[in-house]
């Protein structure tokens, strides 16, 4: 059936050729893919049997955004489908090695992208963190777009899991209340991949970076920033080029944890409590 699925999703792609190779590979815990090498190209292909509505889709545009910057590579998209039990998306095989000056491109044309920006903070449309939804909305307010539409929802999410109970959902809510007296309200909103760990990027030909699965939204680029140091990835040479062209702001340290906040909530609901004390460790510091 996988294969049927993989023979249509190179047809739509305009790709009629014999295919010469094709075998799974790791691409994250949400989708299977494949690697496919046909007469004409080779392709990673993700294959997903019942997405979320408009999952792909919404996955393509937040690659054209990126793309639009002409500042970091990203996958060319031949195709894709939501159609349950048949949702695809055909992209550019990316490989490459890595040179000495890969992080050093990095963190250079990272820091590129985040200085085109919006009009707004958020987003269009709702998104995907994994395959929880993130609701979305465009807001002048840098404050209430992250605690209502980002905090608030995990939350939610949270409380109908019963993850967030307690103690924690008592310092999460007090938190909240008072969160416009640590987060700035107006910074720029900029073009921010939205789900920026380490295992987001690849390298292509020539060592150069891509960037791949964006949750895009318009924000705090610190918030992006303080993701890359959650879980590591990224080295001192990224930060470096960085701040060599879009220094960070004297705030960053004090943020960070707020940043960092929402994507361990973002964990917790959907791993489970060996999320607990991080996102605790934070509650305690600003409640």
């Amino acid at each position: 059936m996988k294969k049927q699925v993989i023979i249509h999703a190179l047809h739509t792609a305009e790709d009629n050729s014999p295919i010469k190779s094709m075998k799974q590979v790791s691409g994250g815990s949400i989708n299977e893919s494949y690697y496919v090498e046909t007469a004409e190209e080779r392709y990673f292909i993700k294959y997903h049997t019942n997405p979320p509505a408009r999952f792909f889709e919404i996955e393509t545009s937040g690659l054209e955004l990126i793309r639009q910057t002409d500042t970091i590579s990203v996958p060319d998209v031949y195709a894709y489908s939501d159609e349950k039990n048949n949702a695809f998306l055909v992209m550019e095989w990316v490989e490459g090695n890595r040179k000495l000056d890969t992080e050093e491109k990095l963190g250079s044309r990272i820091s590129a992208m985040h200085q085109h920006t919006g009009e707004k903070h958020g987003y269009e449309e709702d998104t995907f963190i994994g395959t929880l939804p993130q609701p979305n909305g465009l807001f002048t307010n840098w404050v209430e777009y992250y605690r209502d539409q980002r905090l608030t929802a995990q939350l939610n999410q949270g409380i109908n899991q019963e993850r967030i109970t307690g103690i924690r959902r008592q310092r999460l809510e007090d938190l909240l209340d008072k969160l416009d007296k640590f987060v700035p309200a107006n910074p720029e909103p900029s073009y921010l991949h939205g789900d920026f760990w380490g295992g987001n990027w690849l390298v292509g030909e020539n060592g150069a970076p891509y960037i791949i699965d964006p949750s895009f939204l318009y924000g705090d680029r610190h918030f992006e920033l303080a993701f890359t140091e959650l879980f590591g990835g990224y080295s001192e040479d990224f930060y470096h080029a960085y701040n060599e062209k879009y220094a960070m702001a004297d705030y960053y340290d004090d943020v960070k944890p707020l940043y960092q906040l929402y994507y361990l909530l973002v964990h917790l609901n959907i791993f489970g409590e060996s999320y607990g004390s991080r996102v605790d460790a934070v509650l305690r510091k600003f409640t």
